[in-house]
C-alpha cells in the first residue's frame, strides 16, 4: 500500500506543477484535468484511509522521508479532498474567460498536495516540505491577478508573515537533531532531552499559530482576502489556516511533556477566539467578517490542543471547514452576481438570490452555534474539556462562543433585510457584477452548507464515542446535560437580542473603536516596530557599506596607483641614476685596468718593480 499513498500526494501535486507551468495552452483543458485529478485523489484518499499504510523513503543519511495515516490524518485527508474539488468545480463560475484557467487550476492543486503531505507527514522533514510547498502556493494563489498592485502587497505581507513564524519549525528541527532525536519522527519528539525540548515545543507552537492565524500574527488573514474567493473558501476552511491547529493537534503530546506548552496554547486560542470574535463583529466587509471569524474559530481547534481534546478539537476543524467554505462561496458568488461585498450594500442578496441565500443562512447558523448544527456540538465538546482544565478558560471561550453568535446573525439579518431604494446605485463599487448566480455556485454552496448542518450528528454520544475509538485511546470528556442547557439557551437569547439591536439600530461604543475594524492595528503596529527598524537598519548598513567599506575597499587601489606613481617619479629614477653611475663607474676602472694592459715586457717589469716596491714599504712599516 505505500505506493499507493505517495500517489495519494503525487498525483495532485505533479499535475499541478504541469499545469501551472502549462501557460495558455492548457487553458481549455484546465477544468477537465483538474476534476479528474480530484476524482483519482478521492478514490486514493479513501483507499488509504481505509488501508491506513505506512511509508518511508531514503533522504539523509539516517533520515528519510515518511508518511503514514491514522485515525486524525484520515479524517483530514476526506476533508481536504472534498472541500478541493467542490471549491474547484466552483471557481470555474468566478474566473473570467481572460484569466489563466491552468495556471489558477495547477496552483489549487499543488497547494491540495501539500496539505496532504503535511496531514500524512509523520517526521519533521517531510512536514517541512509540505510546509514550504503550502506557504509559496498561498502566496501565489493570493496575489493571482498579479497586475494590481495592492494585491501583491497583500499577497507578501500574508505570505512574509507566515514564513517568520515557519522559521519555528527549522529551530523545532535544529533542537531535536540537537536533542538526539536522530529520525525527527513526530512521535519522538517529547523523548527529546529538557533544554532541547522547550526549544522544540517553542518552535513548533510559534509555526503553527502563525500558520492558523493566531495573535499576534493575525493580521496577515485580513490580507489574504485580497485573492479570489474560491482561493479564500479553501485556504481559510481546509487548509492553510487548518494546518497550524492540525499541527498543535498532532503535537499534543509534546505540549504535554514540555509543561508549559499546554497552558500557552490553550489561552492564547481562547484569547485569539475572544478578541478577533470582537474584531468580526465590527466588520463592514463581509469577507473581512469572514476572515476574522475564522481566525476566532480556529482559535476553538488551538485551545482544544491546550487541554487535551482530540475529538473535540478535530471535530470542531472538520466542522468550521464545512461551514466556512460554504459561506466564502456564497461571499463570492454575491461579489460576481452584484459587484460588492459591503454589507450595508448587500441588504437584501438573500432575498434576491433565494438558493445562495438560504444556503447562506444554514451556514451561518452552523457558525452561530445554533443547536443541532455542527459547530455548536464542536464547541461544547471543546468547552468541556476546557472546564475540566481550567473554569476560567470555560468563562472566556463561552463568551467567544456567544461573540460567533453576535457576527453571524448580525450578517444574516443585514442580508435578509429589504434592499432600500435604489439600491442600484450602491452596487458595482468593486466590480462591474453580473447580476446572476451560476448553478454550479448554487451547487457548491449548498454541497458545503449541507455538510456543515450534517457534521452535527457527530454529537450523538454513540458515535462520539466510535470517533473517540478512531481518534486514539483516551476519550474526551464529553458536555453534561447542563452545559449544552446553558450554551443552547444562551445562544438563543444572544440570537434574538442581536435581532432587537439591529432592528433599533442601538451605537455600542466599544464597537465604535476604529481599531476593531483594522484588526487592532497590528499590521501597523508591525511595521512601526519591527518593519521600519529593520529597514532603517538595512538602510544604515546600506549607506555605511556605500560610503566607508566601499571607500576603503577603493582606496587600496587607488593608494596602490599614487604609490606606483611615486616610485616611478622619484625612486624609480634615483635607482636610474644610481645603477647608471656604478655601471659608469665600473666602466671607468674598466678602461683605466685596460691602459697598463700594452703587452710591452718592459712596462710589465716596470710595474712590477713598483708594486714590489709598495709591498716592502709596508712590511718595513708594519
Amino acid at each position: 500500500m505505500s505506493p499507493l499513498l505517495w500517489s495519494l500526494i503525487a498525483v495532485p501535486l505533479g499535475s499541478g506543477g504541469l499545469l501551472a507551468c502549462s501557460g495558455s495552452r492548457g487553458d481549455r483543458y484546465a477544468t477537465a484535468v483538474g476534476t479528474a485529478v480530484m476524482a483519482v485523489t478521492l478514490i486514493t484518499g479513501v483507499s488509504v484511509v481505509v488501508a491506513r499504510p505506512e511509508a518511508s523513503f531514503p533522504f539523509f543519511a539516517g533520515m528519510g522521508l515518511s508518511l503514514m495515516v491514522d485515525g486524525l490524518s484520515a479524517i483530514l485527508i476526506v476533508t481536504v479532498v472534498a472541500i478541493t474539488s467542490v471549491v474547484l468545480l466552483y471557481a470555474v463560475s468566478e474566473l473570467g474567460a481572460r484569466e489563466s484557467r491552468a495556471r489558477f487550476t495547477g496552483l489549487m492543486l499543488l497547494f491540495a498536495g501539500a496539505m496532504l503531505t503535511t496531514v500524512t507527514a509523520s517526521n519533521l522533514p517531510t512536514l517541512l516540505m509540505g510546509w514550504e510547498v503550502m506557504g509559496a502556493a498561498s502566496w501565489a494563489l493570493i496575489g493571482f491577478w498579479w497586475r494590481d498592485s495592492e494585491r501583491s502587497v497583500s499577497a507578501n505581507i500574508a505570505f512574509l508573515t507566515t514564513r517568520a513564524a515557519d522559521l519555528g519549525l527549522y529551530l523545532a528541527a535544529g533542537a531535536a537533531l540537537a536533542g538526539g532525536s536522530g529520525s525527527l519522527a513526530l512521535g519522538t519528539l517529547p523523548d527529546v532531552s529538557q533544554g532541547w525540548l522547550e526549544l522544540v515545543t517553542a518552535g513548533i507552537v510559534v509555526a503553527a499559530l502563525g500558520k492558523s492565524a493566531q495573535l499576534p500574527f493575525h493580521f496577515w488573514l485580513s490580507r489574504a482576502m485580497s485573492g479570489p474567493s474560491a482561493v479564500s473558501a479553501l485556504l481559510h476552511s481546509a487548509t492553510m489556516v487548518a494546518a497550524g491547529g492540525y499541527l498543535l493537534l498532532r503535537s499534543e503530546a509534546l505540549l504535554a511533556a514540555s509543561g508549559w506548552g499546554e497552558p500557552v496554547v490553550a489561552w492564547t486560542g481562547v484569547f485569539t477566539a475572544f478578541v478577533l470574535g470582537l474584531v468580526a463583529v465590527a466588520q463592514r466587509d463581509l469577507k473581512q467578517l469572514l476572515a476574522a471569524s475564522t481566525s476566532a474559530q480556529l482559535g476553538f481547534v488551538v485551545l482544544a490542543a491546550g487541554v487535551g481534546s482530540l475529538t473535540g478539537g478535530t471535530v470542531q476543524l472538520v466542522a468550521h471547514a464545512a461551514t466556512k467554505s460554504a459561506l466564502f462561496l456564497v461571499a463570492g458568488a454575491w461579489l460576481i452576481a452584484l459587484g460588492t461585498k459591503d454589507l450595508r450594500e448587500l441588504r437584501g442578496a438573500a432575498r434576491r438570490y433565494r438558493g445562495i441565500g438560504v444556503a447562506f443562512t444554514l451556514a451561518a447558523a452552523s457558525l452561530a452555534g445554533i443547536p443541532p448544527l455542527s459547530l455548536w456540538v464542536a464547541k461544547d465538546e471543546v468547552l468541556a474539556a476546557a472546564l475540566a482544565q481550567a473554569p476560567a478558560l470555560y468563562a472566556v471561550g463561552t463568551v467567544a462562543a456567544l461573540l460567533s453568535t453576535v457576527y453571524t446573525v448580525k450578517a444574516a439579518l443585514l442580508v435578509w433585510r429589504p434592499a432600500p431604494d435604489r439600491a442600484e446605485v450602491t452596487l458595482d463599487r468593486e466590480r462591474v457584477g453580473t447580476r446572476r448566480v451560476s448553478p454550479l455556485a448554487e451547487s457548491a454552496s449548498w454541497v458545503l452548507a449541507g455538510g456543515a448542518a450534517l457534521l452535527g450528528v457527530l454529537g450523538i454520544p454513540s458515535l462520539a464515542h466510535s470517533l473517540d475509538v478512531f481518534l486514539g485511546p483516551e476519550a474526551d470528556p464529553s458536555p453534561a446535560l447542563w452545559q449544552l442547557v446553558v450554551s443552547t439557551v444562551a445562544t438563543l437569547l444572544v440570537a434574538g437580542s442581536v435581532r432587537w439591536w439591529a432592528e433599533w439600530r442601538i451605537p455600542t461604543p466599544l464597537l465604535g473603536y476604529r481599531g476593531w475594524q483594522e484588526w487592532l492595528g497590528v499590521e501597523g503596529a508591525v511595521r512601526i516596530l519591527l518593519v521600519r527598524p529593520v529597514l532603517v537598519a538595512a538602510r544604515t548598513l546600506a549607506a555605511f557599506d556605500d560610503r566607508v567599506l566601499d571607500r576603503l575597499v577603493s582606496a587600496v587601489p587607488v593608494a596602490a596607483l599614487w604609490l606606483a606613481r611615486l616610485v616611478g617619479r622619484r625612486v624609480e629614477s634615483w635607482l636610474d641614476g644610481s645603477i647608471g653611475a656604478l655601471t659608469g663607474g665600473v666602466g671607468l676602472l674598466g678602461s683605466l685596468a685596460r691602459r697598463p694592459q700594452t703587452g710591452q715586457l718592459h712596462q710589465y717589469y716596470v710595474q712590477a718593480v713598483v708594486a714590489l716596491a709598495l709591498l716592502a714599504v709596508l712590511v718595513v712599516l708594519g
